[in-house]
């Protein structure tokens, strides 16, 4: 996966305790829209149509916390989009944000960029593959 880009306010709501990233529900949705660093929710970046396996606000990526010798990581699952009955897209961007959070609500955490653009035709699968199941490092 391309390298990890963190969304400013994400640091500041962490240093708020905003987010609870080994229990609150932690989604990845697709855009075709740039991510801005000065984003905060996820209304800021259209989601791509819902539809053909795609489901509109993404998909869980299962995430806790690892902790081990002063570094928290944050683990997630890879979550795989399968084009079904149409295609799915296009999108360049996956972006993580927290859908447990009710203040501010759907907050952003980080984006990828696959740096082109991808429609997935029917049947075909994009897999959003966290390197050894990290989203981030945080010591």
């Amino acid at each position: 996966m391309a390298a990890y880009n963190k969304f400013d306010d994400f640091v500041e709501q962490l240093c708020l305790k905003k987010h609870e990233l080994n229990a609150d529900l932690v989604k990845v949705f697709l855009s075709n829209e740039q991510p801005l660093t000065t984003d905060t929710i996820k209304t800021d970046i259209a989601d791509i149509a819902a539809g053909n396996g795609y489901t509109a606000g993404g998909d869980d990526v299962t995430n806790t916390l690892s902790v081990a010798t002063g570094t928290v990581t944050m683990v997630a699952v890879d979550v795989v989009f399968t084009a079904s009955g149409g295609t799915i897209g296009p999108f360049q961007f996956v972006v993580a944000y927290n859908d447990t959070l009710a203040g501010p609500v759907d907050a952003l955490i980080s984006w990828w960029d696959r740096g082109a653009a991808l429609t997935l035709q029917d049947g075909e699968s994009f897999t959003v593959d966290f390197q050894g199941n990290k989203i981030f490092d945080l010591s």
